[in-house]
């Protein structure tokens, strides 16, 4: 993406989520000799609410909770990025939460 593509699609998403608590899925393909270490230094960050180490496309998939969008797009850039090993990473941004802790978060729609 370029530069001015890049600031348009954070005005949007930052417009879209606003001052939100945002819950964010990050999958990430790093160097597998080390995905133990990268993972022990996602692990310490305390947004991350749950972290995996997991077989196929990706290595490790980290949930993360923010207070906000631009909080989230601090983490990716100045935490994630930073860590040696890490090749690649993809964010998908939650956008209803069904289920979670194994608590239903919606009300069932009348038949």
């Amino acid at each position: 993406m370029q530069n001015r593509e890049k600031t348009e699609y954070d005005s949007v998403i930052s417009s879209y989520f606003g001052d939100d608590q945002v819950t964010a899925v990050i999958n990430l393909k790093v160097d597998t000799k080390n995905a133990d270490v990268i993972a022990e230094a996602i692990a310490e960050h305390a947004n991350v609410e749950s972290l995996y180490l997991v077989t196929g496309e990706t290595d490790i998939i980290a949930v993360v909770k923010f207070q906000n969008y631009p909080q989230l797009k601090r983490f990716l850039v100045e935490s994630i990025t930073s860590i040696p090993g890490v090749k690649e990473s993809k964010t998908a941004m939650v956008v209803t939460t069904f289920k979670e802790g194994g608590e239903l978060k919606y009300e069932a729609s009348p038949e």
